[in-house]
């Protein structure tokens, strides 16, 4: 729907308007008094009604509908998991990442080539991987357990040491087996949930929601920024430094090491390289971790000024089509359908690009969400300028009287040379 209704409304204002004028009929409203304003008056108000639907359709249609999907996807998955792994690719289920190479079976049951990643549990950072070479899934619809059975594989973990120093030899465990047995968690994919408990997705929430959200992440993003800052500022030492009392007022230590005996400043010195190593690791993680959280609040920013965009697509491609319509003079599905796609598929396309740039933070969701609407409506602006007064689409007068001219004083000047 939020493709769908602006192109039709945008297609057919073009096909409208370009029968009337292709037919004369504006010629007739023309003389018998009516304006282009006048004729268009009463499909101004239609589309504006249409807006306010668009409006409401986007705010609640729609994440009801994601809400159903996502449920219905779960079930699809409680049922019949076999088709919830696809074949060459990695789908999620539960706590594990699953690829297989090739599906067969009734019901898809048969595995082969199957890799498995398992999730870190808490933080720990273990990577856990499981490859067969085949398997088979056995569920019953009664019951949350989904039981994969492998045959003929290795499994491959790596150990994080709790001791800082091993962790540079990088250990691992390795195992083969004949047989093993995974059981998966499918509970949390389950469809028992309330009607009115609203999953914390995005395209599910409505403006009111997406506004009570959006505060919330906003006040745990800064929270965690200061958190980190402050967490910085203690391992630096500035603080108990700051503490030491000096022996003169605004004093200024060039060279800390000096006041140091010289059998204690190779031990600093270690210290203070382990510590910015361990800060610059600790800068590196929180950095990954703060732009995630920054890019969920764009997009569900983006998600809120979705849904008026919407809105606003419908009049924007109304008075671009209208006044094209009546410039071009083409009716029918011809002319009118290449002029539609066109301008729908530039739309779309700055649309698009604009979001995903202010996904990745590079510039503000606004700006994002509302980059084709500022881009195009001067166009609509221009386009019912020129229908209203009788302007066409292209004045080529401005461009060839200059060139007449040019071309004519050439030829007068080679006229008028002595031969």
């Amino acid at each position: 729907m939020p493709m769908v209704l602006p192109l039709s409304i945008l297609l057919a204002s073009i096909m409208t308007f370009g029968s009337f004028a292709e037919n004369y009929e504006f010629a007739a409203m023309k003389s018998s008094g009516i304006s282009l304003q006048r004729a268009m008056k009463s499909l101004i108000v239609f589309i504006a009604l249409l807006s306010i639907v668009a409006f409401f359709f986007a705010n609640n249609v729609i994440p009801a509908a994601e809400y159903k999907f996502l449920n219905l996807r779960k079930d699809i998955v409680q049922t019949k998991p076999a088709m919830a792994i696809a074949e060459g690719q990695f789908s999620d289920i539960g706590e594990y990442n699953i690829k297989v190479n090739k599906k067969s079976g009734e019901k898809g049951e048969k595995l082969e080539g199957i890799t498995i990643h398992k999730k870190a549990v808490n933080g720990s950072g273990s990577n856990i991987v499981i490859k067969s070479k085949n398997g088979i899934l056995l569920n019953n619809e009664e019951s949350s357990m989904l039981q994969m059975i492998l045959y003929n594989g290795n499994y491959y973990e790596n150990v994080i040491p709790k001791k800082y120093e091993e962790r540079s030899k990088v250990p691992f465990i390795k195992a083969s087996f004949k047989k093993d047995i995974i059981n998966i968690d499918l509970s949390k994919l389950n469809t028992t949930q309330d009607e009115g408990e609203i999953v914390n997705t995005n395209t599910m929430l409505n403006v009111s929601e997406l506004s009570y959200t959006l505060d919330s992440l906003h006040k745990n993003f800064d929270k965690d920024v200061l958190s980190f800052a402050d967490n910085i500022y203690q391992r630096t030492g500035v603080a108990s430094l700051s503490k030491v009392k000096t022996t003169q007022k605004d004093s200024i230590v060039p060279d800390i090491l000096k006041l140091l005996p010289t059998d204690k400043k190779a031990k600093v010195l270690e210290v203070a390289i382990s510590n910015v190593a361990s800060s610059k690791v600790s800068i590196e993680g929180s950095k990954v971790e703060i732009e995630g959280k920054q890019k969920n609040i764009n997009n569900h920013w983006l998600a809120l000024y979705e849904k008026f965009v919407i809105s606003f697509a419908c009049l924007l491609m109304f008075f671009i089509g209208a006044p094209l319509g009546a410039i071009i003079r083409k009716g029918g599905l011809g002319l009118p359908i290449v002029f539609a796609v066109l301008i729908f598929i530039t739309f779309h396309f700055i649309n698009t690009f604009g979001k995903k740039v202010a996904q990745e933070n590079g510039i503000p969701p606004f700006l994002g969400s509302w980059m084709s609407s500022m881009i195009l409506s001067p166009l609509a602006i221009l386009l019912t300028y020129r229908a209203t007064n009788d302007i066409g689409l292209i004045n080529m007068d401005v461009i060839l009287t200059p060139i007449t001219k040019g071309f004519k004083k050439l030829f007068q000047k080679k006229n008028n040379t002595p031969s």
